[in-house]
C-alpha cells in the first residue's frame, strides 16, 4: 500500500501521543521607554572615536595600545566566536544530513540458524556500501527556534565586545586624567613650595631685624616641610599612576613613565537636552540583554515543539552482499526510503520541568534587562547632572582661587614692608595650597565626567550598525 494513504492515520496517531503541556505563570514585563521618561531624540555623539575631540595624541596612543592587547576584549571576541559556531551548528540541523558509510565483517555463520547450506557453516564476508539520507521536517520549529535563540546569543555576543572596548576605554581614561590631575597638583604644588621658601627667607630677615621671633620662623620652616610632604605623595601618586596605565596596555613600568603633563583647562563641553530613546540601541549592555531576552524566548518556543510528535524522513541507497567480489553487481543494490516518527506520551514530567526552566530562564533575562536599561538611564542621568553642575562650580572655583591668591600676595606684600604679621601670611598660604589643589581637581574632573557620559551615551556603539541576524520577538507572549 502506498505511504501516502497512511499519511492522516500517522497524523492522527501522532497528535494523540502529545504529551501535555502544563500551563505557566504569568512573567514579569519588559520595562518601555515611555516608563522611565524616554523621549526621541538623536544622541549626535560619541562617535566610535569619540575621545578624539581632546585632540590628545597621547592619549590615542594609549588607547590604541590598550585595545590591541586587551585581555577582556580577547576573551569577549573568543565568545563571539563561539557564539557564531552555535549557529552554524543550529543552521546545519535544519538541512538534510547525508553520511556515506561502508561496513566488512568477517564471520563464519551457524550451521543451525538461518543460513541455509551452503552459507550455514561457512566463513563469509558481509559487505555493505550505502549512502544515508536524514532530514527533519521540524513540522513544529524546534530546531527553527533554536537557531533563533543560537542567533540571539551570537548578537549578545557583539554587544558584548564593544561592552568590554567600552570598559578598557573608560579605565584607561579615567587613570589617565587621574594621572594628569596628579601631575598638575605636582606643578602647582611646586610653585606654592617656592612661594613658601620666599615667605620663610622674608621671616627670617624680619627675625634679623628684630621685628619678628623663632616662633615666626618655626612656622614657616613647617609650612615649608608640609607642602614638601604633600609635593611627595602628590609624585607618589603620579607614579603609581603611571605604573597602573602601563598595566593596562600591556607594557612595562617604563612606559608610563613617557607620559608627559598635558593642559586640562579646555574641556569639551555640552550635554543632552533630555534622556534619548536612541540610548536603547546605543548601549551595548541593554542591547546584549535584549538579544538575552529573545534568545530565551526562542528557547521557550523549542522545549513547547518537545511536546509533539517528532518526523523524520529518512532514505538509504547503496549496495550488500555475501563476499566482496559480489558487492557492486547490480543485484547486490539495496534502497529504501520512510518515516520515522517519535510520540513523547510519557516522560515522568520531564518535558515540563524543562520548559518551565526555560520560561523562568526568560524570566530571569526580563528581570536583567530592566535592571540594565535603569542602571543605563541612571547613568546617563547622573552623569549629566554632574557635567552641568560642574560648569558653574569650575567657575566659582576660578574666581575663589584668584580672590585667595590675591589676597595672599597683598599679605605677603604687607608682611615684608612690616605693616601685616606672619598670622595673615600662614592662613593665607593654607588657603591658596587647597584651593589650588582644588582647582586641578575641577579640571581633570570636567573631562572624567565627559568621558563618563560618553561611556553612559554607549561610546559610539550602534546596534544598527552591527551584522545581526535575530529578529526582534514579542516578550509577552502567551505562556
Amino acid at each position: 500500500m502506498p505511504i501516502k494513504l497512511f499519511a492522516p492515520f500517522l497524523l492522527a496517531v501522532a497528535l494523540s501521543g502529545c504529551a501535555a503541556l502544563e500551563p505557566a505563570q504569568p512573567g514579569p514585563a519588559m520595562l518601555q521607554p515611555g516608563e522611565l521618561g524616554l523621549v526621541k531624540a538623536a544622541i549626535a555623539w560619541p562617535t566610535t572615536q569619540w575621545w578624539e575631540r581632546y585632540q590628545d595624541t597621547q592619549l590615542d596612543q594609549l588607547l590604541a595600545a590598550a585595545l590591541a592587547g586587551s585581555p577582556s576584549t580577547a576573551a569577549a571576541q573568543a565568545r563571539l566566536n563561539q557564539a557564531n559556531a552555535a549557529v552554524r551548528g543550529a543552521r546545519a540541523v535544519q538541512l538534510p544530513q547525508l553520511n556515506a558509510g561502508y561496513n566488512l565483517v568477517r564471520e563464519r555463520f551457524s550451521e543451525n540458524y538461518i543460513y541455509p547450506p551452503p552459507f550455514g557453516g561457512s566463513m563469509q564476508t558481509d559487505n555493505s556500501l550505502q549512502l544515508n539520507l536524514g532530514f527533519d521536517l521540524d513540522l513544529w520549529g524546534r530546531n527553527r527556534a533554536l537557531y533563533a535563540a543560537a542567533a540571539s546569543q551570537k548578537d549578545a555576543a557583539l554587544a558584548d565586545l564593544q561592552l568590554a572596548r567600552n570598559s578598557v576605554i573608560s579605565t584607561v581614561i579615567q587613570s589617565y586624567f587621574n594621572l594628569q590631575n596628579a601631575l598638575s597638583q605636582v606643578t602647582v604644588i611646586t610653585q606654592i613650595v617656592k612661594q613658601l621658601e620666599n615667605v620663610a627667607s622674608i621671616t627670617r630677615q624680619r627675625v634679623a631685624a628684630g621685628l619678628d621671633t623663632e616662633v615666626e620662623i618655626n612656622q614657616a620652616d613647617s609650612a615649608v616641610s608640609s607642602a614638601r610632604v604633600q609635593l611627595g605623595q602628590a609624585a607618589t601618586n603620579a607614579n603609581l599612576l603611571r605604573n597602573q596605565i602601563s598595566t593596562l596596555i600591556g607594557a612595562g613600568p617604563q612606559r608610563g613613565q613617557d607620559i608627559r603633563q598635558t593642559d586640562l583647562t579646555n574641556a569639551p563641553t555640552g550635554v543632552p537636552p533630555s534622556i534619548p530613546l536612541e540610548l536603547l540601541g546605543r548601549r551595548p549592555d541593554v542591547v546584549a540583554a535584549k538579544f538575552r531576552v529573545q534568545a530565551s524566548t526562542s528557547q521557550i518556543s523549542a522545549a513547547k515543539a518537545e511536546f509533539f510528535p517528532n518526523i523524520n524522513l529518512s532514505a538509504f541507497a547503496g549496495f550488500m552482499s555475501l563476499g566482496l567480489g559480489n558487492l557492486l553487481q547490480s543485484g547486490s543494490e539495496v534502497y529504501g526510503i520512510g518515516p520515522a516518527i517519535t510520540l513523547p506520551v510519557f516522560h515522568g514530567g520531564a518535558l515540563n520541568a524543562k520548559l518551565h526552566s526555560q520560561q523562568a530562564e526568560r524570566d530571569l533575562a526580563i528581570a536583567n534587562y530592566n535592571q540594565v536599561l535603569l542602571t543605563a538611564v541612571r547613568e546617563v542621568a547622573d552623569a549629566t547632572t554632574s557635567v552641568k553642575a560642574l560648569q558653574q562650580q569650575t567657575l566659582d572655583q576660578e574666581a575663589s582661587l584668584r580672590a585667595i591668591t590675591s589676597a595672599y600676595d597683598i599679605a605677603v606684600k604687607r608682611y615684608k614692608s612690616g605693616l601685616g604679621n606672619f598670622l595673615q601670611v600662614l592662613l593665607a598660604q593654607n588657603e591658596v595650597l587647597k584651593q589650588a589643589i582644588l582647582n586641578t581637581d575641577m579640571h581633570a574632573r570636567a573631562f572624567y565626567l565627559d568621558a563618563q557620559l560618553a561611556t553612559a551615551l554607549g561610546g559610539g556603539y550602534d546596534s544598527l550598525d552591527t551584522d545581526t541576524h535575530s529578529e526582534p520577538r514579542d516578550t509577552n507572549e502567551q505562556r
